[in-house]
């Protein structure tokens, strides 16, 4: 940091400053003011798109490869179009590792799409735990007692399992193994996501557990044996298109499909997956409920693609955990700066949620004075979350430019300190 005034340096030593170190000197708005400033960095992030969705495009993306697919323009119900749906659906398997006997669907609407279908379609059985600590999780508990109105509706009970503030996880040692469990695998709003292995959820449980992990797969292990409907979406760690879900089911999933009906409860046509009893299994081999878009699809085989030249799942996810690690070493050697999780063990590699000794107008100059230098986009923290930044470190961002950006954090800092 350098402390200069009109006092201390004449008309003649500032333009010898302005020759001499450029960079320096144009850190000053006009002459003869008095500033605490410092020089920006050299380097800047080859990419800076640091967005928690969408997601930052895989290395090497190129939009015109993907529109030489004889695919587009082409029906989705057309053999064609059935053909690279499964192929999708087929490469999400393999690459996930998820169990044969799992069923693996692409549904309408994202994420939420997907999430709120499982939801429609099968809670209401038997008690309900919702585990929630930050902004999804907690929009599920909503759908549960305000929307489906399940005590009303249903006569069973939802139970809400929860924290006082972001960047803890509730106790989870509270989830009853006789209840159905609705939960976030990872909060994208808070960085915290849930212990390894999912240790929480009995193996001899007889609810059944519904998993958000759309900012987990693919950057995290998934414990697959302890997950009975889990749900993502292209756009988060693959760096996909947006409007489409994935939605994965175990036999147990698929055995409450067709011996319950919930009393009273219209399900929208993009909701409906069971027919005369039996669980709609064309919809599991690429048969999508309503028009999907081919480009998306492409664009998402195209991830899974590079996605299996990084060596499938475990690249992916070594991808992430370095960005973190990278991350972690600077907040280290910075105290003015710390994560919003409050234990390393339950840190989020993905969404990383960082709070700054900064005011929150101070963080907003912070965030903005960073996007205007194209040095990090869309990193100021979600709206519900306290004060903070949000930088995605999913393994489509590049080590590379996540070391390029911190020196740049550092004079932000700085200058919004000021």
């Amino acid at each position: 940091m350098i402390r200069l005034t009109a006092q201390r340096i004449t008309p003649l030593a500032f333009q010898q400053l302005k020759q001499s170190a450029p960079r320096t000197a144009a850190a000053f708005t006009s002459f003869g003011s008095t500033r605490f400033f410092s020089a920006k960095p050299e380097i800047k992030p080859a990419n800076p798109e640091f967005s928690s969705g969408p997601c930052k495009k895989h290395p090497n993306y190129d939009v015109n490869t993907l529109l030489q697919s004889n695919a587009l323009g082409r029906s989705h119900r057309s053999k064609l179009g059935k053909e690279r749906l499964k192929l999708a659906i087929d490469e999400t398997r393999r690459i996930l590792k998820v169990p044969d006997d799992y069923l693996i669907g692409i549904v309408p609407a994202s994420d939420t799409g997907a999430y709120e279908m499982a939801m429609w379609n099968v809670l209401g059985a038997r008690d309900v735990d919702v585990c929630h600590w930050e902004s999804f999780g907690k929009g599920w508990f909503a759908d549960a007692m305000s929307h489906l109105k399940l005590a009303d509706n249903c006569g069973v009970a939802v139970n809400e399992i929860t924290v006082d503030s972001y960047g803890e996880l509730p106790d989870l040692s509270k989830v009853n193994p006789n209840n159905d469990v609705c939960f976030t695998f990872n909060g994208t709003t808070s960085g915290v996501r849930v212990p390894e292995g999912c240790d929480f959820i009995s193996d001899d449980r007889t609810g059944l557990t519904l998993c958000d992990a759309t900012s987990a797969c693919f950057a995290m292990n998934m414990p697959w044996e302890k997950l009975d409907i889990t749900t993502y979406s292209w756009q988060k760690v693959l760096g996909g298109e947006g409007a489409h879900g994935v939605l994965i089911l175990s036999p147990r999933a698929v055995e409450r499909l067709e011996t319950y009906t919930p009393p009273n409860r219209p399900l929208p046509k993009i909701f409906r997956m069971v027919k005369k009893g039996k669980i709609d299994a064309a919809l599991f081999t690429g048969a999508t409920i309503n028009t999907p878009s081919m480009l998306c699809v492409e664009d998402y085989l195209s991830a899974l693609n590079w996605a299996d030249s990084l060596g499938g799942v475990s690249g992916l996810i070594s991808a992430s955990q370095a960005n973190l690690e990278a991350i972690e070493k600077f907040v280290d050697d910075n105290e003015w700066i710390d994560f919003l999780a409050k234990d390393p063990a339950t840190r989020s590699s993905t969404s990383v949620c960082l709070t700054l000794d900064l005011t929150s107008d101070q963080i907003k100059k912070f965030v903005s004075m960073l996007d205007s230098e194209d040095v990090a986009y869309d990193i100021g923290g979600y709206r519900d979350a306290p004060p903070s930044i949000r930088i995605w470190c999913g393994s489509t961002v590049e080590l590379k430019d996540v070391e390029a950006l911190l020196p740049w954090l550092k004079w932000a800092y700085e200058e919004a300190k000021a």
